[in-house]
């Protein structure tokens, strides 16, 4: 089918063993856009675990789901296929513009579908037992958990969100984790980007900004997004006071140092800096056969734009 959701409930925020082959079905079964919707009482943002839950529970759980699905659709050579997951509260709407063509649901889930989807035939997907083989990213090789952090009103980060990937949508997804009231989000302009490989088929500005404000807009619609342009490190994190907190990748934290000198050289206040270390090919808290599984998927504009140039030349 052209699109599809996949919706399914969570009882706590360990890693849902469970849904790897649901998650893999669903993906074989879609061919442009499926939604994995995962509903839990303590995705509402006024649950107390909204404040106390693990910052590592919440990233390694959108990886999980991530990997699962985006390296069944590469495998499969369907390296555009649009996979989006929202964490929600049980009732919390779904955007506006999903409209899926079909609904997958997990067997013996008993959380009850939207309305809007009572038109649709659920197609039932195979539960995981725990008799099964765990599936890469198994919790015995995490690292213990840390307290998370509090709410912050204003939460910035930045980056190129060329082809808007897995890896950039669990960082726009932790961000949006932490506001309470705005995320901000830096865009590098094209003029920064003529030099990167495969540039002819780069996305341009407009189109990449558009892509991030569809996608938080969809994940937190409550919060509102500033998606400005950027030609340095530093965006409105020089001169913007009103910002409390800065997330990055292991990749750019050296561009958090430089954010933190700055700010302080200026007068403005120090900003709180989250890492999302899983999503790092090359360095990363993961065991060695995690690590390796998140390079297979390659979570990589530069990837999937030289897989757009090699399918265009066939």
């Amino acid at each position: 089918m052209e699109s599809a959701v996949l919706y399914a409930s969570l009882p706590d925020l360990n890693l849902p063993l469970f849904l790897a082959p649901a998650i893999a079905q669903a993906t074989q079964r879609t061919l442009q856009h499926l939604l994995i919707v995962l509903v839990a009482d303590f995705f509402d943002v006024d649950h107390p675990i909204s404040h106390s839950a693990a910052w590592n529970d919440v990233q390694r759980l959108l990886t999980f789901v991530y990997v699962q699905a985006t390296k069944v659709a590469q495998d499969m050579n369907r390296v555009l296929l649009q996979i989006d997951v929202l964490l929600n509260g049980p009732c919390d709407p779904l955007p506006d513009s999903v409209a899926p063509h079909g609904v997958f649901r997990v067997e013996g889930d008993p959380v009850a579908l939207p309305l809007r989807f009572a038109s649709l035939l659920p197609e039932t997907l195979s539960r995981g037992s725990s008799s099964s083989p765990p599936p890469p990213l198994s919790p015995t090789t995490a690292p213990p958990s840390s307290p998370s952090p509090s709410r912050f009103p204003v939460v910035v980060l930045g980056g190129t969100f060329d082809h808007l990937h897995a890896g950039h949508k669990i960082l726009l997804s932790m961000a949006a984790w932490l506001a309470s009231e705005k995320v901000i989000v830096g865009v590098t302009d094209d003029a920064l980007l003529v030099r990167k490989a495969y540039a002819e088929v780069l996305e341009p500005l407009a189109q990449r900004t558009a892509t991030v404000r569809a996608f938080l807009s969809a994940l937190r619609p409550a919060l509102s997004f500033d998606i400005v342009p950027i030609n340095d490190v530093y965006g409105p994190t020089s001169w913007d006071p009103n910002i409390q907190a800065l997330v990055v990748s292991k990749e750019t934290a050296s561009g958090a140092a430089s954010i933190a000198n700055y700010r302080a050289e200026h007068g403005l206040p120090a900003l709180e800096t989250f890492t999302i270390d899983v999503i790092s090919a090359t360095e990363t808290s993961l065991s060695a056969a995690d690590a390796d599984l998140l390079k297979q998927t390659k979570m990589s504009s530069t990837y999937i734009r030289e897989w757009i140039v090699q399918n265009s030349r066939q």
